[in-house]
């Protein structure tokens, strides 16, 4: 019995040895590991083109006038120096719920006609990487600039923003 030992161990070691390995695909050839994980939940659809803010539907500012619009971060921000010129709304985006870098931020403006009524709406977009990395506390401030749309020029009289996507280390 004793010579059969070295070659049951020698079996043992080379089955251990061999255990989760499968050939490599051939080259050009998807893993199957590497196709995406998709996940559904029952009543909740999948979203299709850019955020939005339902709450840009229903305020109705004054011609001049730039206000806010409700939205899903807004105990998480505040806004300074919001103005509209007529062709474009701005302000100041500051970061209140941490004090760390801004990694995505979109700021959706609504532009409105004299009577209060949406005409179309335009973006402003931050990701992390389009800002210079500095030295010292993270950025808490982000200057943002929506211009009114070519088609809304002339017609739009007062605009409204909403921040429906912030993200922060």
């Amino acid at each position: 019995m004793r010579p059969l030992l070295p070659a049951l161990l020698a079996v043992a070691v080379a089955v251990l040895a061999l255990a989760g390995c499968t050939p490599a695909p051939a080259p050009g050839t998807p893993s199957a590991q590497s196709g995406v994980a998709a996940t559904t939940l029952p009543g909740l659809a999948t979203p299709t083109g850019e955020p939005d803010l339902a709450s840009l539907h229903g305020v109705h500012p004054e011609p001049g006038q730039a206000v806010t619009a409700a939205g899903p971060f807004d105990d998480r921000f505040v806004v300074h120096d919001l103005a509209f010129d007529g062709s474009a709304v701005t302000g100041t985006i500051e970061i209140t719920s941490d004090v760390s870098d801004v990694l995505e931020l979109m700021v959706v403006a609504g532009f409105y006609d004299a009577q209060g009524a949406l005409l179309g709406t335009a973006r402003f977009e931050r990701h992390g990487e389009d800002h210079e990395v500095h030295a010292g506390p993270p950025s808490e401030a982000t200057a943002f600039r929506v211009d009114v749309p070519d088609a809304l020029r002339g017609t739009a009289a007062s605009a409204a923003i909403g921040v429906p996507v912030l993200v922060n280390e």
